[in-house]
């Protein structure tokens, strides 16, 4: 998440100085985390889908194995496999035959593609996927039903199933969990407030969304990790666009503020906890150190902002946002500061004390000099009198 402000650039810490990174095995007590330990797609997915109804898919073989499980996002063509080469083959990826796989088997005699056909149908595939609405070999459509291994075929060009199927897959295969807090678009800067239930976390998004900030995620925000690294946080259906509020209800976002006011996902870049004012509790006060929050191993900055009465939180992360930008555009107001404190205080241990003291006595000379011409002054006024 480089230059943007979805990017972690933020200058390094001064020497002796470093990060501090909240530990993953204390989090905050509203944090619910659940992560998807069981990261496969059954085939039969991809034919209950809305979002690849545009390939088409059709089961050719294998319909009572449809639970079969696929465990890695990227697809392979079997081009390889297909001509004796079959350590080329990983196990869990779908397999896409097109036009180039056919025209090659036919080129094969009977006995040399059943051997073929015999030895990829044992490895672990999950499920071969005919493009162009080609009709398989009739060897391998009948080895695929008696060893009922799934065979689905799509309309579709070969370069449209591979894209729209690796990105299924990558979406539904990351690594995910869910957290208990509202996320929001504020300056562009993915902010997910989070903190105990009654904070007040929905009313100071609720505030910034009036300030012309967006919503993303309220109560339940879905985060998953992409292979770059990358955390988007989105809401996932039914609760999307909505709010709840206490003393009014659900609400609709979408419908009352209009649909600048929400954002279907956002890159997390900035964790800020919202904790009830206790006093004697140590708060930041200057901002030199770094505080880190883990989600799903990526480490995301984090502040902890105590709330009491007569603070306007909305605005104090208004302006979290903007620093953090800051941050990221390399300016560190509070390093910048103790920089410039360092060095005057610098310049004031080197300055020698003699010259101090000489610049006071001069100062002390003059003023001498001038009561004396004040005096010789009053004295020629006493005089003309």
């Amino acid at each position: 998440m480089k230059g943007s402000a979805g990017e972690r650039l933020a200058p390094p810490p001064p020497a002796g100085r470093k990060d501090k990174e909240r530990p993953e095995e204390s989090p905050p007590t509203a944090m619910e985390a659940a992560e998807r330990a069981d990261g496969f797609v059954e085939v039969g997915e991809l034919l209950r889908d809305e979002e690849l109804a545009g390939l088409e898919l059709t089961v050719l073989a294998g319909d009572g194995r449809l639970d079969a499980r696929i465990h890695h996002p990227r697809v392979q063509k079997p081009g390889l496999a297909f001509a004796g080469y079959y350590a080329y083959v990983k196990p869990g990826r779908i397999q896409i035959v097109g036009e180039s796989e056919i025209e090659y088997l036919k080129t094969l005699g009977p006995g040399e593609r059943r051997t073929r056909f015999d030895k990829i149908t044992a490895l672990d595939v999950p499920a071969f996927v005919v493009t162009k609405g080609l009709t398989p070999p009739d060897d391998f459509l009948a080895l695929c039903r008696e060893r009922e291994m799934p065979l689905l075929g799509s309309t579709a060009l070969s370069s449209m199933v591979i894209k729209r199927i690796s990105w299924f897959l990558e979406e539904h295969l990351v690594p995910s969990t869910h957290l208990h807090g509202v996320f929001l678009d504020v300056y562009g800067l993915g902010v997910l407030l989070i903190g105990d239930s009654g904070v007040g976390k929905s009313e100071c998004a609720l505030d910034l969304i009036t300030r012309g900030h967006s919503l993303v995620a309220d109560d339940r925000v879905t985060v998953k990790r992409f292979p770059s690294d990358d955390l988007i946080g989105f809401c996932e259906e039914p609760l999307r666009h909505h709010m709840e509020l206490r003393g009014l209800g659900i609400i609709n976002v979408q419908d009352l503020f209009g649909l600048a006011a929400v954002r279907e996902r956002k890159a997390v870049d900035l964790v800020v906890e919202l904790e009830h004012w206790r006093e004697g509790q140590p708060y930041e006060r200057l901002g030199l150190d770094e505080t880190l929050f883990p989600i799903l191993g990526v480490s995301v900055p984090y502040i902890k902002m105590p709330v009491a009465l007569g603070r306007n939180v909305s605005i104090l992360v208004e302006i979290a946002a903007r620093n953090h930008v800051l941050k990221l555009q390399g300016h560190h107001s509070a390093r910048e500061f103790a920089r410039k404190l360092e060095e005057q205080l610098e310049r004031n241990r080197r300055r020698p004390s003699g010259r101090r003291g000489g610049g006071s006595g001069g100062r002390g000379s003059g003023g001498g000099q001038g009561g004396a011409g004040a005096r010789r002054r009053g004295g020629g006024s006493g005089s003309g009198g």
